[in-house]
């Protein structure tokens, strides 16, 4: 019964636990996601905006409030951190757009619980709210994750599609075995099937193949009793049964010999393990999902893996595009790991400038999403307190230049030489093309007139005497 409903005297009053706001000043939005909620089960109120859902929640007392980000009024964060303030409760979901996961990584310092990435369906919604439910009512009790370990951030099309096919799979009991080149992502992945599956607060237990020599991965995937074996002082159990009713993940599977990939088979056949030195076998429940950064397909073909085990890794398979095929994404990416790396390392959030996400665009990234991130944590360090500048995202670990396509427009004529003279050469060369107008200038540089006022005092060169 809706909290809207009248006319019955002994209409039962709701518990605050029952209890939601959803705060959206497009009102076909905002009906569309209370209907859903009600659908669930709780009672619901809509607010227009951030300066109404205050005044709703000062009387309707919920335990969630879900606002999207930009309102007239109040804005999504200040409404979050005026609610944590009145009421440090109550829990938080901002709805934001692909565009600003700086804003955020704003919100969940502010307090939020949750973000969701716009558009999403009713579906992802109902699980978020039914995640925090589970988790507790408490916001005291909370600790989110960083925002870098909850999501994939994408606006490329194709990933996106592959992120909403995925999404159907993972309410799916179905083994999953994702390929992709080294630091594609392809372990976030594997936790976002987790997250949306039945297994989604059950455990999640990740096992890095190939880190492992064969005979101690055996121990560790199995586990053993024990007396099994020199040094076995205790009994351990495998990560096979750590991962019991949720998800096990096998990552980089194509790196265990064909010897344990038979007692693997076995594991997957019957869910029974046999510990090393065991009697009996103990029944593990778990889903099994794989990585691979190879074609397993030719390892079959040459005789380094079993084509029985493979027939059963590969029930519904997933390649996940290297970052090079995905460039929309490098702009949101290098955002997002420009606001994770100042919050980690303590300095102020860098603007990342235009022409840095030029520098970047046609990088062959061979280490894909994770060389990404290092790149931009190196670019946060060098930009210091000012923004991101191509000569910050050029610059590889070893000091030498990354020879990469130039910054149309503003070509280096080399990029040998050391990082001053880089960019000077580049800041210089824009003065030329726009014709030593230090306002325009500035603005193609992606820094404030001031700073291009220093960086030329410093130079001291022929072209200082500019116009403005």
């Amino acid at each position: 019964m809706s909290g809207q409903d009248t006319g019955d005297s002994a209409m039962r009053i709701p518990a605050p636990a029952d209890r939601i706001v959803i705060v959206d000043d497009d009102p076909s939005m905002r009906i569309a996601l209370m209907e859903s909620v009600r659908r669930l089960g709780y009672e619901v109120q809509g607010a227009i905006d951030g300066a109404d859902a205050v005044e709703r929640v000062s009387e309707y007392k919920p335990w969630l409030v879900v606002t999207d980000l930009k309102m007239p009024r109040l804005g999504g964060l200040d409404l979050i951190k005026e609610i944590k303030r009145r009421s440090p409760h109550t829990l938080m979901v901002l709805m934001t757009a692909y565009g600003t996961v700086e804003t955020a990584v704003e919100a969940m310092k502010y307090g939020a619980s949750d973000y969701i990435l716009k558009p999403f369906s009713s579906d992802l919604l109902d699980r978020v709210i039914a995640n925090l439910k589970a988790r507790g009512a408490d916001a005291s009790a909370l600790s989110p994750a960083p925002i870098d370990q909850r999501s994939i951030l994408t606006q490329d099309p194709g990933m996106a599609r592959l992120l909403s096919t995925v999404e159907g799979v993972a309410a799916s009991q179905a083994t999953v075995l994702i390929h992709g080149e080294s630091g594609t992502g392809k372990e976030l992945l594997a936790r976002f099937i987790h997250s949306r599956s039945p297994r989604a607060h059950r455990p999640f237990i990740a096992v890095n193949c190939a880190a492992l020599p064969d005979g101690l991965l055996e121990s560790e995937l199995f586990g053993h009793e024990r007396g099994a074996f020199t040094g076995a002082i205790m009994k351990k159990i495998g990560k096979f049964e750590m991962a019991h009713t949720g998800t096990l993940l096998l990552d980089e599977i194509s790196e265990i010999n064909v010897g344990l990939q038979a007692k693997l088979l076995r594991v997957i056949q019957e869910r029974e393990v046999d510990r090393v030195g065991g009697r009996e076998p103990v029944s593990v429940n778990i889903r099994v999902i794989a990585t691979t950064n190879r074609s397993l397909y030719r390892e079959v073909e040459e005789g380094r893996f079993r084509e029985d085990l493979y027939y059963r890794l590969n029930v519904f398979p997933i390649t996940v595009p290297p970052l090079r095929d995905r460039p929309a994404d490098i702009p949101l990416l290098m955002r997002h790991f420009a606001a994770v790396s100042a919050a980690r390392n303590g300095v102020p959030h860098p603007t990342v400038s235009p022409a840095a996400y030029v520098a970047l665009q046609d990088r062959r990234w061979k280490g894909n999403v994770r060389e990404l991130e290092n790149v931009m944590e190196r670019a946060v360090l060098l930009a210091g307190n000012g923004p991101i500048l191509p000569i910050h995202v050029l610059e590889d670990i070893n000091g030498q230049p990354v020879v990469c396509a130039p910054v149309p427009s503003v070509p280096l004529s080399s990029v040998n030489g050391s990082l001053w003279e880089m960019e000077r050469e580049l800041i210089f060369q824009t003065l030329t093309r726009v014709k030593e107008n230090r306002t325009h200038a500035a603005k193609e540089l992606g820094i404030s007139i001031r700073t291009l006022r220093n960086k030329l005092r410093e130079y001291r060169g022929p072209s200082c005497q500019v116009s403005e």
